[in-house]
């Protein structure tokens, strides 16, 4: 069952919360700077196009596999440790490529970053969840992923700067010492965010956590809304600036329709509490913002015209703008303390799966039918994940009543 309400969270909480957001910022923006970096040097170093979305799928593969049992290490060792691992692992990886010649070196960067990365967020996310309940909980769920939303933001325009001026050695140098800031943070953290809790073996792993989804309305809804979205977010990610290339848009417009979503995400996330009391409750907050994200993902490869597109690329980020963060919000509120991390390890298993099978089912969709088609029926596939949402609604609000 989920734990009593909290107080108002001690001078304490409040400063790790601030040390997490401080920290993640700076890995999501080497993160996404990486995105930007790590194909132009596959192709550098002679990479065929599969070799490249091989090197591209890479960080997501462990996390894919390990994402539970890695929240079942954070409920054991806690949270301060495994992110003070996690930003370790960030800074070393991005010189793997630089130290280890070749692709084989390219591809242990990613393999590193992908496995530093989703410890960092599991670490990042129970300590944020461990810090109210309600709408404070939502609050402060907003304010870290408006965090983590700014880092993407800055990420991809700051490397593209550094590409066009410098070296790519150079550039993934910039890149390998941004984590030092997420490492100094995750040394600074007090109180029970340093400790690890004993948790009974029934409550960690696979078994437990296919249970925990079975019997668990929250989770249910957690997962279902934040896979679907994830599904369209790296659908929109991965062929968004491909269909406006073909569209002969110039690369300025192009970068501020990807960075527009981003923007959105962000700016939304501070007035989640307010949304969510203006849609008349989170449920409906939830089925709104997919419905948000699937009319953007479903109309985007229908039209040329840059004030369509620029809308449906605001859709599309305020939707998950507040999907995103109220996701974790019902997880971390439905399941224990002791349960926490390896649930928030799951949601992230489900993360990458999506990430994972969007750029492979909708690039063959592309390929052979056109990017319109692949767009429409990314949002279709949306609309029919939200008809399991619509189903699971009833007996969410039901869990929601009793709780409160």
């Amino acid at each position: 069952m989920p734990e009593a309400p909290t107080g108002k969270p001690d001078a304490a909480a409040i400063r790790n919360l601030v040390l997490v957001c401080i920290g993640l910022t700076s890995v999501f923006v080497a993160q996404t700077m990486l995105l930007l970096a790590v194909p132009l040097r596959a192709l550098d170093m002679g990479a065929s196009p599969a070799m490249v979305g091989l090197v591209l799928s890479a960080p997501y593969l462990l996390p894919l596999l390990l994402a539970i049992p890695l929240g079942g290490v954070v409920t054991r060792v806690g949270a301060q440790k495994v992110t003070l691992l996690g930003a370790c692992g960030m800074f070393a990886g991005p010189w793997l490529t630089l130290a280890v010649p070749g692709l084989v070196g390219l591809l242990a960067t990613q393999l590193v970053i992908g496995i530093a990365h989703v410890v960092m967020v599991i670490a990042a996310q129970s300590i944020v969840a461990s810090l109210g309940r309600g709408r404070q909980l939502e609050r402060y769920f907003g304010w870290y992923t408006m965090c983590l939303s700014g880092g993407q933001l800055i990420g991809p325009l700051l490397a593209g700067r550094l590409i066009d001026t410098q070296p790519m050695a150079s550039v993934i140098m910039v890149i390998g010492t941004l984590p030092l800031i997420a490492v100094t943070t995750s040394l600074l953290f007090v109180g029970d965010s340093r400790k690890g809790h004993v948790a009974p073996r029934a409550l960690l792993g696979y078994r437990a956590q296919a249970s925990l989804l079975r019997a668990n309305i929250g989770v249910k809804m957690s997962i279902a809304v934040t896979v679907a979205v994830l599904f369209a977010l790296a659908a929109h990610a991965v062929f968004l600036p491909v269909y406006l290339e073909s569209i002969a848009l110039s690369a300025t417009a192009i970068g501020v329709l990807i960075s527009l979503r981003a923007l959105c995400a962000m700016l939304i996330r501070p007035f989640m509490p307010g949304v969510i009391q203006a849609l008349g409750g989170r449920s409906r907050t939830m089925i709104a913002s997919v419905a948000a994200v699937a009319l953007g993902m479903m109309w985007t490869g229908a039209t040329d015209s840059i004030g369509l597109l620029a809308f449906y690329a605001v859709l599309v980020g305020l939707g998950s703008g507040i999907s995103q963060p109220l996701s974790m919000v019902v997880l971390a509120e439905h399941v224990s303390a002791e349960q926490r991390a390896s649930a928030l390890g799951m949601r992230l298993m489900g993360n990458r799966g999506a990430q994972v099978l969007a750029p492979l089912l909708l690039g063959f969709i592309a390929e052979w039918l056109g990017f319109t088609l692949a767009f429409l029926l990314c949002g279709a596939i949306l609309l029919c994940l939200l008809t399991v949402v619509i189903r699971l609604a009833p007996g969410f609000d039901r869990a929601e009543r009793e709780a409160a």
